[in-house]
């Protein structure tokens, strides 16, 4: 997938995407669509899984800067435009984000992920309803899940929330979080219950 993309898009890749969900299932890069003027123009990457379709961006500094003219301005954001009102989803990255704060991005997509996918038919086979719910909620966060957010979530007291999560984490669903190993206190879902949940 790397072959014949930009410096960006190739660290968006590795440093982003692969990190955060360990697979390129659904997503495609370079998307050819048809704009409003009948014309094609390219995303530089399209995640599209049923009815979902998720524009991604990637950009410079300079693609916005004093580098484009009042015209090529105004015809990016009618683009933009057209693309939510034809049913598209975008998200956009700076470059510097995606070099400087590759967490931040991995964790914005996921949360979108969490919020727009939520889980799959073949996965709601082998998770709880519970586990269902506390999954989809680390996915909206952006820090990661404690003890006292499962208690407020679910409304129950810390030594229940403290065994689901212990439970969770031995089904492989959460990974710590923190750098400890002895004492666990957050979590995050595991690389491999996001590709699930995506599947």
């Amino acid at each position: 997938m790397l072959e014949g993309h930009s410096h960006a898009e190739k660290l968006f890749l590795l440093q982003v995407w692969w990190p955060a969900f360990k697979h390129f299932n659904n997503l495609h890069p370079e998307y050819e669509v048809k704009d409003f003027r009948d014309g094609t123009r390219f995303l530089d990457f399209a995640f599209i899984k049923h009815t979902l379709k998720l524009a991604i961006e990637i950009d410079g500094f300079t693609t916005h800067a004093s580098q484009i003219s009042r015209s090529q301005f105004s015809d990016h954001l009618i683009r933009q435009n057209h693309l939510i009102i034809d049913g598209w989803k975008i998200l956009r990255f700076s470059y510097d984000d995606i070099k400087d704060r590759p967490r931040m991005c991995q964790q914005v997509l996921q949360q979108f992920m969490g919020r727009y996918l939520g889980m799959n038919d073949d996965s709601v086979k082998l998770i709880s309803y519970v586990e269902k719910e506390i999954l989809r909620y680390a996915m909206t966060r952006e820090n990661p899940l404690t003890t006292q957010d499962v208690c407020q979530l679910l409304a129950i007291e810390a030594q229940k929330a403290r065994h689901l999560l212990k439970v969770m984490h031995e089904k492989n669903m959460l990974e710590p979080a923190g750098k400890g190993t002895q004492r666990i206190r957050s979590f995050r879902p595991t690389a491999e219950i996001l590709q699930q949940m995506m599947g």
